[in-house]
């Protein structure tokens, strides 16, 4: 008899990739703003955190704008973490927006152009609407099929309870549809939009907690709605500027923020924009967000780029920026002339500059403890105490990039705990920047351009006259 064969499935939900600061949660402060020496994925930089900390508490406020940060250390000192962890720390209601200082060179508008859309992805309005809502827990749910596939559509009863009431609703076609996409079962407490017939899930009520169903540890539960079923409700959405922007500058509306390339968005509309959001804040319908605009490798930039920040910060709708940078004193993009982190001293007047400090060898170990962690290595402490010092001799990247490739050696060999001897093995196969500059100068003869040859062979002809 021929073998069954089943297929294979797999959980789609979770797809997630580990990158480089994928196990950052936050800054690891506590209530006081002091740093932890070791929380939420960051380790030491404790000045350059609490002060970032500071920073956030600034922009939670929503009382500041048009600030800026500069975030300066060399290569490898946790400057992009220290980003990621404001904007873990943020929350979703407040818009971070990230780019690179390169990316304005690549794309296919004008570089002031990019800045002003980077500008409005990092500043939210708060929409405040009344909208009529039908909210209570559900008590079953019944959906009766046809027979006959294709014969008439499904039709359904929803009983919905509050602690005062109970009512039936007959179902449509499109309310089934979306209560079966949002997996509604009778215990849930919803809530459901008369206007659009969007349906939100609360929660799981109170009285069900003692049931012994499957229940995934991010379960929420909620009190039964009391009073009416019909209730008139504040709702609060929130956009960024540039999505209202993109919405009104298209001909096909919504539909334009799915199609990707915006293009350029005129003056007038944005002007017309600012105008409407301004009426909307005087009657109190909409409030401003002023979120961040991350802009890493600022020297990146050139000298109109830099003149377009320092007037865009002293507009009433600027976000708060922080940049970055691991240049020391170089010349500024489009100019001969030189300047600290490659910025214009103007525009170095307006930032709080904070500096991040090499790690310690003690700092090193601890990320490299977490960062086993995260990519799910075993690793035994001499092969972590031989990684630490790979660290501490090289570079801190180089060291995490060899946790990985340390895993696959291991586990050639058929082994379940990094050990030393593949430590060893990777250490051999990748060369790190020292060892590679070594092997340079050894062989620069053999390979194609060789500048230093031609440099040495001028210095001895100028000796010798």
């Amino acid at each position: 008899m021929a073998e069954l064969k089943l297929s294979e499935s797999r959980d789609l939900t979770r797809i997630e990739r580990i990158g480089a600061h994928s196990h950052i949660r936050g800054l690891g402060l506590d209530s006081s703003l002091e740093p932890r020496a070791v929380s939420e994925g960051m380790v030491g930089q404790t000045t350059a955190r609490k002060a970032a900390g500071v920073i956030l508490q600034m922009i939670k406020e929503g009382k500041i704008a048009g600030r800026a940060v500069l975030l300066a250390g060399q290569p490898g000192t946790g400057k992009t973490a220290i980003a990621m962890g404001m904007a873990k720390s943020l929350g979703l209601e407040t818009p971070f927006a990230m780019i690179a200082g390169s990316e304005l060179f690549s794309l296919e508008m004008s570089k002031t152009e990019a800045l002003m859309q980077a500008f409005r992805k990092a500043i939210g309005v708060r929409i405040k609407e009344e909208t009529e809502i039908i909210e209570g827990e559900v008590v079953e749910v019944q959906i009766d099929r046809p027979a006959v596939a294709g014969a008439a559509s499904k039709t359904g009863k929803l009983t919905l309870k509050t602690t005062d009431m109970e009512t039936v609703y007959d179902l449509g076609a499109k309310m089934i549809e979306a209560l079966g996409k949002e997996k509604v079962q009778s215990g849930d407490v919803i809530a459901i939009d008369k206007a659009s017939g969007k349906i939100t899930k609360l929660g799981r009520s109170f009285s069900r907690s003692r049931d012994y169903d499957a229940m995934g540890p991010q379960t929420k539960f909620v009190q039964c709605p009391d009073g009416e079923l019909q209730k008139r409700k504040e709702v609060v959405h929130c956009v960024t500027l540039h999505e209202i922007d993109v919405i009104n500058s298209r001909t096909q509306g919504f539909l334009a923020l799915f199609t990707g390339d915006t293009g350029e968005i005129r003056a007038e509309v944005r002007e017309q924009i600012d105008t409407k959001v301004a009426e909307w804040r005087e009657e109190g319908k909409a409030e401003i967000v002023p979120g961040v605009l991350f802009i890493d490798e600022v020297h990146m930039l050139d000298i109109e780029c830099f003149s377009f920040l320092n007037r865009a910060l002293e507009n009433d709708m600027a976000p708060i920026l922080v940049v970055a940078t691991n240049r020391g004193i170089t010349t500024i993009r489009g100019t001969n002339y030189k300047s600290p982190h490659g910025i214009p001293i103007d525009l170095l007047d307006r930032l709080l500059i904070i500096s991040t400090q090499p790690y310690t060898e003690d700092e090193i170990r601890k990320i490299l403890d977490i960062r086993t962690q995260e990519e799910d290595v075993e690793m035994s402490e001499e092969a972590k105490r031989l990684l630490t010092t790979i660290g501490v001799e090289t570079s801190l990247r180089y060291s995490i990039h060899l946790i990985t490739a340390a895993a696959l050696a291991c586990q050639k060999r058929k082994g379940k705990v990094v050990e030393m001897e593949d430590i060893n093995r990777v250490y051999h196969l990748f060369l790190d920047v020292k060892r590679s500059t070594q092997y340079l100068m050894e062989y620069q003869n053999q390979y194609m351009f060789n500048e230093l040859g031609d440099a040495e062979e001028d210095d001895s002809n100028a000796m010798n006259p």
